[in-house]
């Protein structure tokens, strides 16, 4: 078990796999996000455990996915350190790779540098909703994430779309 951030760094260049009855959908993970627990006045956790996000407490490795702004999904990888309370990786971006016909029609537009380069595009893209919350992303089934290629250079920047906690460089891409 890592540091909440330093998964975020090792998730980069990983491939997330949606499988979805026969179609195979996948990406290169490009761009990611750290939350931790109540140092953290960003993360979901940072107040008290919820039903939402009681997910971020518990084993690493699973999926925490949630509904924001009425209409998008967010897909986290639960991450922390053993003593840390709660984490979570936000999968940010990916670069399609596998499926990318498929991807295309769930999001309606064909332009590729715009199919999953946010996280509500990414899960809509996958479809990836709140099914898939608390799902085991270490075993090879509906929805998993593989070893790939490495990042050379990772950029460190602050985190997006937040009021607090902005002074953190979170938000790493490559």
């Amino acid at each position: 078990m890592n540091d909440t951030k330093q998964v975020a760094k090792d998730l980069l260049g990983k491939t997330l796999v949606r499988k979805i009855g026969t179609q195979v959908l996948s990406g290169v993970i490009t761009e990611t996000e750290a939350y931790k627990g109540k140092n953290d006045p960003a993360s979901h956790a940072s107040r008290k455990k919820t039903e939402r996000n009681k997910i971020m407490f518990g084993e690493v490795g699973v999926a925490y996915v949630y509904f924001t702004y009425g209409m998008h999904y967010c897909f986290n990888v639960v991450a922390k350190k053993k003593n840390d309370k709660a984490g979570a990786v936000l999968i940010r971006a990916i670069q399609p790779q596998q499926g990318i016909n498929h991807m295309i029609k769930n999001r309606k537009t064909d332009i590729i540098s715009n199919l999953t380069n946010g996280p509500g595009k990414l899960t809509q893209a996958m479809q990836i909703t709140l099914k898939q919350y608390n799902h085991d992303l270490t075993k090879k089934s509906s929805l998993f994430i593989i070893d790939s290629k490495k990042p050379n250079k990772i950029i460190a920047k602050p985190r997006v779309g937040i009021k607090i906690g902005v002074d953190k460089l979170w938000n790493f891409s490559y």
